[in-house]
């Protein structure tokens, strides 16, 4: 009996040991394919590639929401020069990658978003991306935040399935 049981222990043990490599050899390969995707984002938005940035999801209207800091949304209320303007909230789900980058292809400075502290979380089907960002319009540090995306692999490669970060709009208004 006992010898039928470590055979049965060693037998599960080479097993599972030969199936860890390949778990682990497609992560890093996930990884690196996602750490292009991160790059083809920020590439899109420098470059004003709306075709571009637009092919990075996995459809259109993906979920795209921000969540305002207090003191942003306060900011941005008492900036008001009517009355009847409605007041900004602190969660906003009405925009769309395609609103975004088109935003940013119609700007007349230059737009970038930079990444930090990048954290990917992957099985290799789907995958969590968490940094830090930045965001410059021309050297003005406009907005930063926590950015999450969540990521699925399809046929095509990786595309980013929704889209939600915080945002605390720099409260120094920029050099004129």
């Amino acid at each position: 009996m006992t010898v039928v049981f470590s055979a049965t222990a060693l037998a599960c043990s080479l097993l599972l040991s030969a199936h860890q490599p390949a778990y682990a050899e497609n992560t890093a390969t996930s990884e690196r394919q996602l750490t292009k995707l991160i790059e083809k984002f920020q590439e899109a938005i420098h470059k004003k590639d709306t075709a571009g940035f637009m092919e990075l999801f996995v459809r259109e209207d993906v979920t795209w929401t921000v969540a305002y800091t207090d003191a942003s949304v306060d900011r941005y209320n008492a900036s008001r020069k009517d009355p009847k303007e409605p007041l900004a909230t602190r969660v906003q789900t009405g925009g769309s990658p395609r609103k975004f980058i088109e935003g940013i292809a119609k700007a007349k400075m230059p737009q970038s978003e930079r990444f930090s502290n990048v954290h990917i979380d992957t099985d290799g089907h789907v995958a969590h991306v968490w940094f830090d960002y930045t965001f410059m319009v021309g050297d003005y540090k406009s907005a930063w935040g926590k950015e999450s995306w969540q990521v699925v692999r399809t046929e095509a490669g990786w595309k980013i399935a929704a889209v939600t970060w915080s945002a605390e709009e720099n409260p120094v208004p920029p050099e004129v």
